[in-house]
Parts: C-alpha cells; structure tokens; sequence
C-alpha cells in the first residue's frame, strides 16, 4: 500500500529560488537522459548487426559537463535516473502506456521526490 502526504509550503524567498532550480535541474537532467536512451534506443532498433552495449547517461556524467547541478539535491538528480527506467519498463511491458515523453517546463504539477520524504508537489 502506498502512502502520500502533501504540505503546503511557505518559503522564503531564498528557498523558493531552490525550489525552482532544482525542480528545473530535475527536468534538464530528466530530459538529457530520455534523449539518451531515445538515441540507444533507436540505434538498436535500426542497426541490430553492428550494436554494441550502449553507454547509459547517468546524472553524474552530467555534473561533470554542468556545474551547475552541484547546487541542487543529489537525491533528487539521483531519483531521475530511476524514473526514466521506470517509464522505459512501463513502455516495453504495456506499450499502450505510451512511449516516455520530454517534460516540458510549462508543465502545471511539477514535483519533487525525496527518499525520505516521499513526492511533495509545488504549484
């Protein structure tokens, strides 16, 4: 049984700040990696004599091309990974789920997930 809970948050503006660099981090990291395997993907699907294991992105491989992710949570970077394995599972096990799509940043619930807190949603 899955359990959630949802807070309403009040921050300053210091932590609002965080809040959006890391919901926009996520979502760079999330699309960076979809893009990867889109592109491991298709290879495999278009080239089966000649493909080799692929080179899977992780987030860490992204801290070292972009700095700038060192400023936000690792957990949350680090729980991407997971859902862009989570979406391509859903995918191959039941293909009327849809193929993974790209997150837009004018998406209206954007969430955030924490190991130890669960999913807390901003907006």
């Amino acid at each position: 049984m899955n359990k959630a809970f949802r807070y309403r948050l009040d921050p300053h503006a210091e932590q609002e700040i965080l809040i959006h660099k890391t919901l926009g981090c996520v979502r760079f990291v999330y699309n960076r990696m979809l893009a990867n395997h889109q592109a491991i993907y298709d290879g495999c699907k278009n080239d089966k004599a000649t493909w080799k294991q692929p080179k899977y992105l992780l987030p860490a491989d992204l801290k070292k091309e972009c700095a700038w992710l060192k400023d936000v949570d690792s957990v949350a970077l680090a729980n991407v990974e997971r859902n862009v394995q989570t979406a391509y599972r859903n995918f191959f096990r039941d293909p009327s789920v849809g193929f993974p799509q790209f997150q837009s940043q004018h998406h209206d619930k954007k969430s955030q997930t924490t190991n130890n807190q669960g999913a807390v949603r901003f907006g």
